[in-house]
C-alpha cells in the first residue's frame, strides 16, 4: 500500500508531506482547492508524463516521493529483481520508494530506491503499485487488453493459462522444428541433380585411399624402365653381334686349338683361362636377357597408368580436395542422397507431431474457453446487480467473449475479450469509454471493481470524482461501494459528496490560502489530517456550502454515525 507521499515545489505545492493508511482515505475541499495536484503528484511518482509546467513558479525544480510497503510476493518486488534494482534493499521489511525529479527547463528523472531508472520503467512499476480512475482515464479498467487477464483472474483460471501456455509453446517448437527440416529439404532438393551426378561420377572413378601416390610410383619406374631397357639392348646388341666379346673370344679359342700338341700344352692356362671367360661371358649374356625381360616396357599398362592418375587428379581439382581424400567425398555423398531419400518421410514425422500438438493446443484453449464463458456469465451477473443501487438502473453490462481465428491464437488463449456496456434499453453495446458519459463511466468502473475486488492487481486503488452528478441515496450507494472495496484494498477518493466523505477511515482537507514570502503575496496549496470534530465541520461545509449551519452539522453527524 502506500505509506507516503513527499510533494516539493509542484504548482501550488511548496513543501508537502502525507501519510496514508489502509481502509478508506478521503479527500475534499472546495473547487480549486488543488485536489488535482495531489493526483498528479502520485502520477508523476508513478511513471505519468513529465511537464515543466508543473514545477512550481520561481523554483527551478520539483520532486515527488512516493513510498509503498509491499509483501515479498507482491509483484512489484519480482518486478524489481527481474531488472535487477535495488538488490541491496530487496526484503519485505524494506518499503519501495519511487522519486520523479522535474526540472523547470524541461528534462525529468526518475528513482526507484535512489536507483536511477527509465521513465517507462517507472511507469510499468507503477502500473503494478496503483490504478487511478477518473472519469478521463484510458488505462486500467478501460484498456481493452487488460479485460481478458482481469477475467481470468476473476474465474481463477491460473492453471488452464498455463496448459494453454504449455500448449502453445509445444506447437510453436513443432512449426519450429517442421519449417526448419522443409528448408533443409528444400536446400538439398535445389542441389540434387549435381549431388547424384557427383555421386555417380565418382561411383565410376571408384577412387581409393592411397591409389594416387601408388600410380605415381608405378609411373615413375615405367619411365625408368623404359629408359633402361633401351640401353640394355644396345648393350646385348654389342655382344650378340659378330664382332661381340663371346664371338672374339671363341674365335681366338679355335685358333688355339688348331696349334700343335706341344704348344697347346705350353699354353694351356691361356686356353683355360679364355675357355672361362668365354663361359663369364655366356652367363653375363643370359643374366642380361633375365633383366632385359623384367624390364620389358609394356606402353599400353603406361597409358593406362598414366590415364588413371589424370583422372584422379582431375577429380580432385574439381571437387577441391586432395585425390586421397575422394572416398571420403564419395562417401559423404552417399549419405547425402540417403537423406535425401528419406527426408521426406522426416517430413511427413514432423508435420504429424505438429498436427497432433495443434490438437492439443485446441482442446486446451477450449477447456479455457468454457470456463472464461461460465466467469462471464458470473461477472455479468455481479456487476448488473451493482448497477442499479448506483442509479445506473438501466445500463446493461455485459463481457463479450470473441473466438479468435487459429492464426490468431496466443500463449494467452483463443479469445478476444471485452468489457461493454449499454446506457439505455434497446441501445447497443459499447466500449465502455466510448458509450458511457463521464459520471456513469465512474459509476461503471466503481461496480466493476466492487465484483473484482477479490482479485484486484494493484493494492492501491484511487478514485476521482467518481461521485460527480449525483447525490443522496446514489451517493450513499457509491459510498458503500468504496468502503466494502477499502477492505479488500488501499482505496483514496476525491469526492464533493458528504456521503462518501462520511464512510472514510482517513479524511484529508485540500485547501488554498494567500500568504506572503520573499516573492510577496502567494498562493499556497495545504492539506489537513482530519480528527473527528473537524470532519464534522467539514461534511457540514459540503452539505450546506460557505455558511455552515447548525442543522448542517446534526446532519454532518447523523451521517457519521450512519457510516460508522
Amino acid at each position: 500500500m502506500l505509506l507516503g507521499l513527499t510533494i516539493c515545489d509542484i504548482v501550488l505545492i511548496e513543501q508537502l508531506s502525507l501519510s496514508f493508511s489502509q481502509g478508506l482515505t478521503v479527500l475534499t475541499g472546495e473547487t480549486g482547492a488543488g485536489k488535482s495536484i495531489l493526483l498528479d503528484s502520485l502520477g508523476l511518482a508513478i511513471g505519468a508524463r513529465a511537464d515543466s509546467g508543473l514545477v512550481r513558479h520561481g523554483a527551478s525544480r520539483g520532486s515527488v516521493t512516493a513510498s509503498f510497503d509491499l509483501p515479498a510476493t507482491h509483484k512489484a518486488r519480482a518486478f524489481l529483481r527481474d531488472q535487477e534494482i535495488g538488490k541491496e534493499t530487496d526484503c519485505a521489511d524494506e518499503p519501495v520508494i519511487l522519486r520523479r525529479v522535474i526540472h523547470a527547463d524541461g528534462g525529468s528523472r526518475a528513482y526507484v530506491n535512489d536507483q536511477m531508472i527509465s521513465v517507462s520503467m517507472m511507469r510499468k512499476l507503477g502500473d503494478l503499485l496503483v490504478e487511478v480512475h477518473g472519469q478521463h482515464d484510458d488505462r486500467g479498467l478501460l484498456d481493452v487488453s487488460g479485460h481478458r487477464a482481469l477475467l481470468d483472474a476473476y474465474g481463477g483460471h491460473e492453471g488452464l493459462r498455463e496448459a494453454v501456455a504449455s500448449a502453445y509453446d509445444a506447437m510453436k517448437a513443432a512449426k519450429t522444428s517442421l519449417h526448419q527440416a522443409e528448408e533443409t529439404l528444400a536446400q538439398a532438393q535445389a542441389g540434387e541433380d549435381y549431388l547424384r551426378h557427383a555421386l555417380e561420377e565418382l561411383d565410376k572413378l571408384a577412387p581409393e585411399a592411397g591409389e594416387e601416390a601408388d600410380l605415381a610410383e608405378r609411373r615413375a619406374l615405367m619411365m625408368q624402365g623404359e629408359r633402361l631397357a633401351g640401353t640394355l639392348g644396345d648393350i646385348q646388341t654389342e655382344l650378340e653381334a659378330d664382332t661381340g666379346v663371346e664371338a672374339q673370344l671363341r674365335g681366338v679359342l679355335r685358333r688355339l686349338e688348331r696349334l700343335e700338341p706341344e704348344v697347346q700344352s705350353l699354353l694351356q692356362p691361356v686356353i683355360s683361362a679364355l675357355d672361362r671367360a668365354v663361359i663369364e661371358a655366356a652367363d653375363g649374356m643370359m643374366a642380361l636377357s633375365a633383366v632385359q625381360s623384367e624390364l620389358d616396357f609394356d606402353p599400353e599398362q603406361a597409358e593406362q597408368v598414366e590415364e588413371r592418375l589424370f583422372a584422379l587428379r582431375a577429380a580432385g581439382r574439381k571437387y577441391k580436395c586432395a585425390p586421397d581424400d575422394l572416398p571420403a567425398l564419395r562417401m559423404k555423398f552417399a549419405q547425402d542422397v540417403a537423406s535425401l531419400d528419406h527426408s521426406s518421410e522426416g517430413i511427413g514425422e514432423k508435420r504429424a507431431a505438429l498436427e497432433r500438438a495443434r490438437t492439443v493446443l485446441a482442446e486446451k484453449i477450449a477447456d479455457l474457453h468454457k470456463a472464461r464463458k461460465d466467469a462471464a456469465q458470473k461477472l455479468d451477473a455481479a456487476v448488473n446487480s451493482e448497477l442499479p443501487p448506483l442509479k445506473l438502473e438501466k445500463a446493461r453490462f455485459r463481457t463479450r467473449l470473441e473466438p479468435l481465428a487459429q492464426e490468431h491464437w496466443t500463449r494467452d488463449g483463443g479469445d478476444h475479450v471485452a468489457f461493454e456496456i449499454s446506457t439505455n434499453p434497446g441501445a447497443p453495446f459499447g466500449g465502455l469509454i466510448k458509450v458511457a458519459s463521464g459520471g456513469e463511466l465512474a459509476r461503471v468502473i466503481l461496480a466493476l471493481k466492487v465484483s473484482l475486488a477479490s482479485r484486484n492487481s494493484a493494492a492501491t486503488l484511487v478514485f476521482d470524482e467518481v461521485d460527480r452528478g449525483i447525490g443522496g441515496a446514489t451517493a450513499d450507494a457509491v459510498g458503500e461501494r468504496l468502503a466494502r472495496l477499502a477492505q479488500q484494498a488501499q482505496v483514496l477518493v476525491v469526492t464533493h459528496s458528504p456521503q462518501v466523505a462520511a464512510r472514510g477511515d482517513c479524511h484529508l482537507q485540500i485547501s488554498k490560502a494567500d500568504r506572503d514570502d520573499a516573492q510577496g503575496l502567494v498562493t499556497r496549496t495545504d492539506v489537513a489530517r482530519l480528527d473527528q470534530e473537524a470532519r464534522q465541520e467539514e461534511i457540514a461545509r459540503m452539505l450546506s456550502g460557505a455558511e455552515i449551519t447548525d442543522a448542517a452539522r446534526a446532519a454532518a453527524s447523523s451521517l457519521m454515525k450512519q457510516s460508522a
